[in-house]
């Protein structure tokens, strides 16, 4: 049998999945005082999916991730204001500028343990947010990069203060890396990339490339990263160092904690939950919002994901242990 025929009906679309996307586009249309919520949730999912091609694919740990996302959010919002504010070539060029800064900085990510890979990768996001505030100049420093403003999408689409065409933008330019991020982890690459996850020295013994490997994931994450960025700074018109901050990274683990590592659709599970918490009890409770948010992560590590959800399952009897 082809080996690549397990590969293939795993990337196979189910019908669910089409309704999905089609519900998700037309959002903006059926609760449009919505739209920016949903443009906001569309790029941390995005940004949220190009963690898991490095944690649940691949098993790099990260602190760091922030630094991908607000190298491209200060590259969109820069060559929008000094060079031509078209959002599509912007796009490209913050992604295509974001994924040479993950293939450099691939190399920290190559030897040590968790532990060395965990404290790297919070330094070089530590290391970019000092740049980003001492080059005030260049970046607006603490005040933020100002007076970015953007051209209407393909030349058509002008940006509006509701946020409908944002959110379109932003999902268009999600589905679309999805389909590309589903490809690559349902394809041979993707198979060695979950070897390497297994077992590395294993994979290393069956001949597959692991250093090779792991810097080219590295660097397509860092330039998936990028574009959530870019999208950021494009749909509000500003750049701020909030991009950069560790807060960012934080918040992206959570939402993979939620929704579930090692599959596309937990990162966007995770944003939805987590977005949609985050709205809720601020209004709710805008001193303690975090301590709930906490407290359901503590629940979803103790209790489990699946069971969590069927609370009359949490203290049904054990089954007798024979000996």
């Amino acid at each position: 049998m082809d080996f690549r025929q397990p590969l293939l009906q795993k990337a196979r679309w189910r019908p669910w999945e089409y309704a999905l996307w089609v519900v998700a586009f037309a959002l903006p249309l059926l609760v449009p005082s919505h739209a920016l919520m949903i443009n906001e949730i569309a790029i941390v999912a995005l940004f949220a999916m190009s963690l898991d091609l490095i944690l649940g694919y691949t098993g790099i740990v990260s602190l760091g991730h922030a630094a991908f996302f607000g190298f491209g959010a200060y590259a969109a919002a820069l060559f929008a204001k000094h060079v031509m504010p078209d959002p599509t070539i912007g796009l490209v060029v913050a992604i295509a500028l974001s994924a040479a800064l993950g293939a450099v900085a691939s190399v920290t990510i190559l030897r040590g343990s968790d532990l060395t890979r965990l404290m790297v990768t919070l330094g070089t996001a530590l290391l970019l947010l000092e740049l980003a505030n001492k080059l005030d100049w260049l970046t607006g420093g603490a005040d933020g990069l100002q007076g970015v403003v953007m051209g209407p999408v393909l030349g058509v689409f002008d940006f509006d203060l509701f946020g409908r065409t944002a959110a379109w933008y932003s999902l268009s330019v999600l589905l679309l890396l999805f389909l590309l991020m589903r490809r690559l982890v349902h394809s041979p690459f993707g198979a060695t990339l979950k070897a390497i996850r297994d077992n590395r020295l294993r994979a290393m013994a069956i001949g597959i490339p692991v250093v090779s490997r792991l810097a080219v994931i590295y660097t397509v994450a860092a330039a998936v990263a990028g574009g959530a960025g870019a999208l950021l700074a494009q749909t509000t018109g500003f750049a701020s160092l909030d991009v950069l901050a560790f807060d960012r990274s934080a918040d992206v683990v959570l939402m993979l904690v939620i929704g579930g590592v090692g599959w596309l659709y937990g990162g966007i599970a995770g944003a939805i939950v987590f977005k949609l918490l985050q709205d809720t009890l601020s209004t709710v409770t805008p001193q303690y919002w975090m301590f709930w948010i906490g407290l359901i992560l503590v629940l979803l590590v103790l209790v489990g994901r699946d069971r969590l959800l069927k609370p009359w399952t949490w203290f049904g009897a054990r089954k007798a242990v024979k000996p």
